[in-house]
């Protein structure tokens, strides 16, 4: 059985389009594959507009493998309160202040729910956790080096429902993505490896080239 991934959504809409950014929308996508067909994945404190329009995107993109994604207005304690009967004590956040690292043991029971601040890779960190965090969830953190969300979700899911330490899972730090001969883009953030590339939500590395040139701000 998987776990719920919980992420309080912190991002404004894009000005233009009124619903989440291209870029966004990746990641959450992603987020879905990452999870796997036995957890599920909540977006919560989303707009009315973003809510529609990523609850619309997902049905669109239904495939083997993915988590279940419901999309939200209300904010994590109102789901929380709805869902787990307001109990935060199932509930594990995902904080880089956090004085705990996670360990496989963190999913034997004590979670069910593991909660993340939208924060999208911020560079530098802004901390946005901190809203949550006065909240009073207990935490873990997942190392000092700054992933984006959807790395979050991937490695949270490796340790606590594949068991895989922490420290074992395979890492890409501040890799540069090559366009090609001489289009390049360093990203600053810590990635999960596969067959030596970081693993990016599809349509990303097109997303990145597109945008390059446009001051393009994560």
């Amino acid at each position: 059985m998987g776990f719920t991934y919980i992420i309080e959504h912190m991002e404004e809409d894009d000005e233009n389009s009124k619903v989440v950014p291209p870029w966004v929308e990746l990641e959450y996508a992603h987020m879905r594959q990452l999870a796997g067909a036995e957890s599920q994945v909540y977006f919560a404190h989303l707009s009315k507009n973003s809510s529609r329009s990523l609850n619309a995107k997902f049905a669109e993109l239904v495939s083997d493998g993915q988590a279940e994604a419901v999309c939200h207005e209300s904010g994590v304690l109102d789901l929380i309160k709805e869902r787990l009967g307001g109990s935060l004590e199932k509930v594990c956040l995902l904080d880089p202040k956090a004085e705990k690292e996670l360990s496989p043991e963190d999913g034997d029971g004590r979670f069910e729910w593991f909660l993340f601040g939208g924060i999208l890779g911020d560079d530098p960190p802004r901390d946005r956790t901190a809203e949550l965090r006065v909240m009073g969830f207990p935490a873990r953190h997942l190392g000092p080096t700054q992933m984006t969300t959807d790395t979050a979700l991937g490695v949270t899911k490796r340790v606590v429902h594949d068991k895989v330490p922490l420290n074992n899972i395979p890492y890409i730090d501040h890799p540069t993505i090559k366009f090609n001969a001489k289009d390049s883009v360093e990203m600053p953030f810590k990635y999960i490896a596969e067959n030596g590339q970081p693993l990016l939500p599809p349509g990303m590395r097109e997303l990145l080239f597109e945008d390059m040139n446009k001051g393009f701000e994560f």
